[in-house]
């Protein structure tokens, strides 16, 4: 008897090593009530009850696969400083694995403070080196990626991008090449800096902000229509099999160009109570990545990745996906 989508996805979970490549940071939170305004200056005096680091970045994309039952491999470049130590302690404590983690004596760890008064996020001040990594540091990590595809068994590469400077053209490159050369998927999670640089990659998957920008478009006129040729005009330009675009509330839309006759699709957002979309996209590429390595239908891919998105939505916070929930949902939703 054939098994359903649903059944590959659940079955297979615990077979797929993903390899994630891209710009970590730690998320720090400053939680409180707030009651008054500071006789200082207009600003909220935030009551402070609890502090949380969690890990952010690429880093929640592998906290993402780790929550679904799946292996990440996390592969960056950290400072050489005690942030970098406080990362690794809270990767250890997730029961992942910092074998693809470097650190850098040019670099420092990248922190994002999030003061939340209220369940709302009041202000975020940021500590990071945004420039590209030092020529030494990117051979290091090529050579590491290297070494744990020669050695793993690796279902599935993520770009994971936040222009922070641990991913360049000649990692992109490089990367793509060896896992082009094992048959290995690859799937981005692109910003501005690098968007044009991701060529012959398996999925791409911009937000409509990040689309808008990459291909110098007007957001604010994009339709169905703008958004087929957007996708065919980066499949003919950068080789790309899938182009993948998140659309916030207005849902998702997907074109496949790896049979002769591309294959769009668009779905609408699942209503809920929206808390924070921090986190969502990590969330969304990280069920795109699974699917695709499965070998599951891109209409498959395109349904659980968006349904996923919108259930983190609803928590403060970077959060990853509970898998649990998701598979309920993804029942009730889409039944077996």
């Amino acid at each position: 008897m054939k098994m359903s989508d649903f059944e590959i996805f659940t079955s297979q979970l615990t077979k797929q090593n993903v390899l994630i490549v891209g710009d970590v940071m730690i998320d720090a939170y400053i939680w409180g009530g707030v009651d008054r305004i500071s006789p200082e200056a207009p600003v909220p005096v935030v009551a402070e009850t609890r502090r949380e680091n969690r890990l952010g970045g690429a880093a929640n994309v592998a906290l993402n696969i780790r929550a679904l039952g799946a292996n990440p491999i996390l592969c960056t470049v950290l400072g050489h400083d005690a942030k970098s130590h406080d990362f690794e302690t809270m990767m250890a404590n997730a029961d992942m694995t910092a074998e693809g983690i470097l650190t850098s004596e040019t670099r420092i760890t990248t922190v994002k403070y999030r003061i939340i008064g209220n369940k709302t996020q009041l202000l975020r001040v940021d500590k990071e080196i945004t420039d590209p990594l030092s020529e030494e540091d990117e051979a290091k990590l090529i050579e590491r990626i290297s070494n744990l595809l020669e050695t793993k068994n690796i279902s599935a590469i993520v770009f994971q991008d936040y222009d922070k400077g641990c991913i360049t053209p000649r990692i992109i490159a490089e990367v793509t090449a060896m896992a082009n050369a094992k048959g290995v998927p690859t799937t981005v999670d692109p910003k501005h800096r690098n968007f044009l640089n991701f060529k012959s990659v398996t999925l791409f998957k911009p937000n409509l902000k990040e689309l808008s920008e990459g291909l110098d478009m007007d957001s604010k006129s994009i339709g169905e229509k703008e958004l087929r040729m957007a996708a065919e005009r980066l499949h003919v330009s950068q080789n790309i099999d899938i182009v993948f675009v998140t659309l916030s509330d207005k849902g998702a839309f997907i074109a496949d160009f790896r049979k002769d006759e591309p294959n769009t699709m668009m779905v609408p957002a699942h209503l809920r109570k929206i808390s924070d979309v921090s986190g969502a996209g990590d969330t969304v590429i990280s069920v795109a990545t699974l699917c695709l390595s499965m070998g599951l239908p891109v209409e498959t891919l395109l349904k659980y990745s968006n349904l996923a998105g919108g259930i983190v939505c609803e928590t403060v916070g970077v959060v990853p996906i509970d898998r649990q929930r998701l598979f309920d949902e993804i029942q009730c939703v889409f039944g077996n």
